[in-house]
């Protein structure tokens, strides 16, 4: 597959590049008679020489600062080399010096470096407080008479929470993993979860389960790591002697990482910065990728209203990558409207000219994710066979877990060695899938056990008091099919019987369909409907992540001929991740590091893979629908849901593509879980925007039948252009009945020719036809 120096439908050529900054440095901008001359000299013999803004940034003295990093900038250089300013040169005692930051090794590097500063002693190094949040605010804690227990295995509390929903009736009805993530939204926005909303019964079982897991918390003397902060807010709040106490100890506080912070976290660190207000907010506003944990990009954009006459800052010069790679980043960010005005330059290399080609980023436009993986995983190959690269250079990065799913098999495949930073799991071992792979399963083989075991929540009986009762029956009288033991389980009311006979007969149907066939079926007839991954009135980011799983299912079988070899090919897969190669796939080693790409945020790589990048991955379908996504959680509406979404995909894409060190791959599938996906418009931007008249120049089999969507795409950005909402027409069924407004997109050429269709809610017959949408 050839790769390309621009994406298809680029309306130019011309290769984004960022400008060279001058190599000017402390030694040549900190004069012999400088008062500070000496630190300066000190550092640059420790091979540290800072450049003007970097200089400008550690000279700071009190006041508040406003430190814009770029990527790459050399932001940990900057706020180590100020804590080494500040008491060598400002005679701050250390003691007095508090730096904040969201990972332990990002703290622990801080304080490596800092002990390595010239004239900085052991001693005054241990002074330096530079921490987490959570294990300074736990320290605080535990020195104030808090000893509870934390509860810090995440399987442990998995397991209560699928206790808690078993005890409810709702067995696996949510992933304990969305529940605890709502559980932290809510503690880091200083939510209340009594707060949560009830107007829906599935907003209602889920403020159930989370009282129940928090009451049982409490009589277990137990809190999680998201709880120490709200319990330290609390603590500060609640005892202002101890509040006074914490801000007479540290006199100057620095942040790092500050787009990442939350309300709670920003409020802590108000709190704590007061009266002297000497805060050094360290932060990249355009690296603002974590707002479902309840990052605040505000809280940069907005910090002279907050801290009115700050000092402003930016660090604007890129160590990391080259010259190709910044300039596709800055063209890239430069279309969000809610951020701070930058412009990153590339630093200075020596033969920059001569590596600029083979720097410049390349594109390409596979026909499928599974074309896509195989494209990257021969590439990687030739630069390891050819002795250009070792394995460890690699990293591949998707938008979620879902898309990785082609890659990871591919390189399983291959025995291609590498480590994956996901959830480690495989689609196939995913909740929401385990009971369709069972119905295939039990469709060739009706007394497999295991998948009996699986399918029977979404028959909605309690599995263990139903597979219980088939054992005993069994083993009484044998049947060619157990599942058929349960038409005379007792208590059963003849709704329940009319649908497991229904199930049965469907089962049995499924022996002659392909498997992305039998797939569909099993989701439109019943599954969908008993997971809501199919309703569009109430869409939630769980329900769209269960969607998303499934439909990468359907991709994946759609390559097999037979349930049975789909079947085969999923039970070798799993027999490739056998629990002893998991506990080694996480060493890193000389191993390909694939992650989403929140995951590789402070991350740098020699050679950086960003795959799906089409519209629909990225930008995220769920970015492109946010105005009608339903979230269970409270949320402001300060500015236009669907641009904060849009804004902050575009800015995941940023992160992704200055992740490279030296070389960048971006591949844009045509089609992205079985639908026709156009090229990235953050791509397409960046090399002009849309093209006029199609994209031409595309050759995949698709683009025919793609060009008019793409088409449409482009009307729609020109019409976003003067203030107009962006619509789209689509085929779809709509409901016959006049009292039903349901409708449902027809997304694959086998749905387009179904002669006919029910209504999933009224079972009027749907007919086909044209439905206008957000595009």
């Amino acid at each position: 597959m050839n790769d390309r120096l621009w994406p298809i439908g680029a309306a130019s050529t011309d290769i984004p590049r960022s400008a060279v900054a001058a190599a000017r440095t402390t030694e040549q901008l900190v004069l012999p008679d400088d008062a500070d001359a000496d630190y300066f000299r000190q550092l640059e013999r420790a091979g540290i020489r800072l450049n003007e803004n970097q200089l400008l940034a550690v000279r700071h003295g009190d006041g508040p600062l406003l430190t814009l990093a770029g990527a790459g900038s050399g932001k940990t250089s900057v706020l180590v080399c100020r804590a080494g300013y500040l008491t060598a040169v400002r005679r701050v005692d250390p003691r007095r010096l508090l730096l904040l930051t969201f990972s332990a090794k990002a703290a622990k590097e801080m304080r490596e470096r800092i002990v390595r500063l010239p004239g900085m002693t052991e001693r005054d190094a241990a002074g330096v407080q530079a921490r987490t949040f959570h294990s300074f605010f736990l320290r605080l804690l535990r020195q104030n008479g808090d000893e509870r227990e934390i509860l810090a295995d995440v399987g442990r509390q998995h397991v209560r929470l699928k206790t808690i929903m078993r005890e409810e009736g709702l067995a696996d009805s949510y992933p304990p993993e969305v529940l605890l993530s709502l559980l932290s939204h809510c503690k880091m926005n200083k939510i209340d979860p009594d707060e949560l909303p009830e107007g829906t019964a599935e907003e209602r079982d889920i403020k159930r389960l989370l009282f129940r897991y928090e009451r049982w918390k409490r009589e277990q003397g137990l809190i999680d790591f998201d709880d120490v902060l709200p319990e330290a807010y609390r603590l500060l709040t609640s005892n202002p002697g101890l509040l006074g106490h914490l801000r007479s100890r540290f006199h100057y506080v620095m942040i790092d990482e500050f787009q990442d912070t939350n309300p709670l976290q920003y409020e802590l660190v108000r709190m704590l910065a007061e009266p002297r207000r000497n805060l050094m907010a360290v932060g990249d506003d355009d690296q603002t990728i974590y707002s479902f944990n309840g990052a605040r990009s505000e809280f940069i954009l907005d910090f002279e209203k907050t801290y009115p006459g700050a000092k402003i800052v930016t660090l604007d010069v890129n160590y990391r990558s080259p010259a190709p790679v910044v300039g596709l980043g800055n063209e890239i960010i430069r279309f969000n409207k809610a951020r701070r005005k930058k412009t990153l330059k590339a630093a200075e290399r020596s033969g920059e000219e001569r590596r600029e080609t083979e720097a410049k980023p390349r594109y390409l436009r596979p026909r499928t994710t599974d074309d896509e993986a195989s494209a990257v995983a021969d590439r990687i190959e030739r630069e390891v066979r050819e002795n250009r690269r070792s394995y460890g250079d690699f990293a591949v990065l998707f938008r979620s877990s879902a898309g990785g799913r082609a890659i990871v098999e591919q390189l399983l495949a291959r025995g291609i060695p590498h480590v994956d930073y996901g959830d480690a799991q495989l689609l196939y071992e995913h909740g929401a899938v385990k009971p369709v792979l069972g119905y295939l399963r039990l469709a060739l083989n009706r007394r497999d056990f295991e998948a009996m075991e699986a399918v029977l929540p979404s028959m909605y009986l309690n599995r263990d008091r139903a597979m219980a009762f088939i054992r005993m029956r069994e083993a009484a009288q044998p049947k060619r099919g157990p599942l058929v033991h349960l038409l005379s389980m007792p208590e059963l009311k003849e709704f329940q019987t009319e649908k497991i006979r229904q199930r049965l007969e469907f089962i049995r149907s499924l022996g002659a369909l392909k498997p992305d066939e039998a797939i569909a079926g099993i989701r439109r007839s019943f599954y969908d409907s008993y997971l809501d991954a199919n309703d569009k009135r109430n869409p939630t980011p769980h329900k769209e992540q269960l969607a998303e799983w499934l439909d990468e299912l359907e991709t994946s079988a759609a390559r097999f001929g037979t349930i049975a070899e789909f079947i085969g090919y999923v039970g070798d897969l799993l027999e490739r991740r056998r629990p002893d190669a998991l506990e080694r796939r996480r060493e890193r080693g000389d191993r390909v590091a694939l992650m989403t790409i929140h995951r590789s945020k402070g991350l740098e790589f020699p050679f950086v893979f960003l795959i799906g990048a089409s519209e629909g991955s990225l930008p995220h379908a769920s970015a492109l629908e946010a105005d009608r996504m339903k979230e269970l959680r409270p949320r402001g509406s300060e500015a236009s849901r669907a641009m904060q979404a849009l804004e902050e995909e575009r800015r995941l894409a940023y992160v992704a593509v200055t992740r490279a060190r030296e070389e960048l791959v971006v591949s844009s599938p045509s089609l992205c879980r079985g639908k026709k996906a156009a090229v990235s418009r953050f791509l397409l931007e960046a090399f002009g925007g849309p093209a006029n008249g199609g994209n031409a120049t595309d050759r995949t089999p698709e683009r025919g039948a793609a060009a008019g969507r793409e088409a449409g795409h482009r009307q729609a950005y020109a019409e976003n252009g003067r203030g107009v909402r962006r619509t789209e027409t689509v085929s779809a069924w709509l409901c016959s009945s006049p009292s039903c407004n349901v409708w449902s997109r027809i997304s694959s050429k086998r749905e387009a020719d179904l002669p006919s269709k029910a209504c999933p809610i009224c079972g009027s017959p749907m007919v086909k036809g044209g439905k206008t949408v957000p595009v």
